[in-house]
């Protein structure tokens, strides 16, 4: 069990080992849950107020190991130590597979194990936010100021970008031989090339460039590093390792307390003012589930006393699922930097406004574990990501039991929506059609897959490649409807003092990487909150990066 309450080196690849000190108070004035890429910063921010207590409460630890520094290293996070490590149900779509889902189960959060890009979400999707929730602060040209504070942009910019904000955004110095051979390749078929892919690469239908990422050379810059590590050492700012959240505690419609597991034993913590639930799209969903809050009639028939009755916990889950084609090189070639540093935004459907298609280079062979068992994958070779960027099917989270302990059911209904086994078909045939073309020729010796082995058979081979990007989101989403769990202030409904501050509160699921959204999440958190406590706005400006 490791309360931090200390500066602690930059690079530490030992995991803390402590005691939970006898003096650690039980009471705060606001607890924020999960010390991800949102719960980071709403603890930052509301521990720039020293009149503010602040407790933030983590599953994960500190730890700093080789594979969370080193930026290429990233693939080796998934389902390690540090991962939730989540798994659907067998999907039908998905010839009964069962599915990966990902989540970083670290201090830091999925920004600890993730691989790194950075992507501010489209025109489209920023304005349909302001539209569901009916607040013109969740609009694209609001969330582009908010960036404009946010971000220490390092790269080439076709448009204004943030400077001297607390998230340094690089743009790789040396890519990969492959990543601009991929932007090439990519305006071979029509695609149009942009300086970067947070400019006006974000208001077009499609578009081609090197990745803005959040590695600084060949090491990885967590969000927790930009926001936290510079306050380590604040008497009102307590970070409690290993603490597992199993509910919130309401009375009389108020949230009052967190109940937690520390090292097995319960514990009981107290908030004054704000408990802010920053877990992610399944813990967020499941702790409000245990707290009572929910679908009465899920929550009745596992035993669980409704406290109030919000259908849309759970409900609405997306994922950006992907099908990863693979190319053999001709000659080994190490991965560099994030091994990810070219990005595609495609427009596949002639009535689409936006991007239906996400791609991602992989400087490595990234495939499904079936598809690896059943077929010789070349181990010097290179993958196009390209997944579905506004997926249809919808998927949920369910309570397992009524015990916390319990895994949660994850139904994803994979490729439920047929519109969206059409844009897999089309996403593939594009990433083929983009891998055949003269730039990447000269470094590429053959398709692999989809290749010979589904020549014949297309749908196959989607069915069988298909993998999460571990985007989740959306199962609390914000809007006015009777699905939505929150409201423009991120505040859930009918329970005062309770804030849900995560991916889940999207109403779907931004057409981009998810990181930089979430960031947006949580300064918009932290905003509200400290408007509504103390009258007082964060300035962004003042947050020095330690790199």
């Amino acid at each position: 069990m490791v309360p931090v309450q200390t500066p602690f080196p930059r690079r530490q690849h030992t995991m803390p080992d402590a005691s939970i000190p006898k003096t650690l108070a039980n009471s705060f004035d606001v607890i924020v849950c999960g010390s991800g890429t949102s719960g980071s910063i709403v603890a930052r921010r509301l521990s720039d107020n020293p009149d503010l207590n602040v407790l933030l409460l983590e599953c994960g630890w500190i730890t700093y190991s080789e594979t969370i520094e080193t930026a290429t290293r990233w693939p080796e996070n998934i389902g390690g130590p540090h991962d939730w490590a989540f798994h659907s149900e067998p999907q039908a779509g998905l010839d009964g597979r069962s599915l990966l889902m990902s989540m970083g189960k670290v201090v830091g959060g999925s920004s600890s194990i993730n691989a790194m890009i950075w992507a501010r979400g489209h025109r489209h999707d920023w304005d349909f936010f302001a539209s569901e929730t009916g607040d013109a602060g969740w609009g694209y040209e609001a969330i582009l100021k908010l960036y404009g504070t946010i971000e220490d942009y390092r790269g080439t910019p076709d448009m204004a970008r943030g400077k001297g904000g607390p998230v340094a955004v690089f743009q790789p110095a040396r890519p990969h031989p492959i990543a601009p051979a991929l932007v090439a390749a990519a305006t071979s078929v029509g695609i149009p090339e942009f300086r970067n892919p947070n400019g006006y690469m974000m208001e077009a239908k499609s578009g081609c460039a090197i990745s803005d990422v959040r590695a600084d050379g060949l090491e990885r810059v967590t969000i927790f590093d930009s926001y936290l590590r510079p306050v380590f050492g604040r008497d009102n700012l307590t970070l409690l390792t290993g603490a597992v959240v199993q509910r919130v505690v309401i009375e009389s419609g108020r949230a009052v307390a967190v109940e937690v597991l520390l090292d097995g034993v319960p514990q009981r913590f107290t908030a004054s003012q704000q408990i802010v639930l920053s877990t992610g799209s399944i813990n967020t969903p499941r702790i409000l589930m245990q707290s009572g809050i929910g679908n009465e009639i899920e929550l009745k028939r596992l035993g669980i006393p409704v406290v109030q009755h919000l259908p849309g916990v759970g409900e609405n889950l997306q994922d950006h699922l992907c099908f990863p084609s693979i190319f053999e090189y001709y000659e080994p070639q190490p991965a560099r930097g994030n091994g990810s540093e070219a990005t595609i935004y495609a427009s596949v459907h002639s009535d689409s406004a936006s991007p239906d298609v996400l791609m991602c280079q992989g400087e490595f062979p990234i495939c499904s574990a079936e598809l690896a068992q059943q077929h010789s994958v070349p181990p010097n070779a290179w993958s196009l990501v390209a997944g579905l960027a506004q997926p249809h099917s919808r998927g949920r989270v369910r309570l397992r039991s009524a015990d916390p302990r319990d895994d949660v059911v994850l139904q994803l209904n994979a490729l439920s929506d047929p519109r969206d086994m059409a844009t897999a078909r089309a996403a593939v045939e594009l990433s083929r059609e983009i891998g055949a073309q003269a730039p990447l020729k000269e470094l590429t010796k053959r398709e692999a897959f989809p290749g010979s082995p589904y020549k014949n058979d297309l749908d196959l081979f989607i069915r069988q490649s298909a993998v999460p990007f571990w985007h989740q989101t959306c199962t609390a989403k914000m809007g006015r409807d009777e699905w939505s769990v929150v409201d423009a202030k991120l505040k859930v409904y009918g329970i005062d003092n309770l804030m849900i501050a995560d991916g889940s509160v999207f109403p779907r699921i931004p057409t981009g990487n998810t990181m930089a959204p979430c960031v947006v999440v949580g300064e918009r958190a932290a905003q509200i909150l400290l408007k509504e406590i103390s009258g007082t706005v964060a300035t962004p400006a003042a947050i020095e990066t330690p790199l």
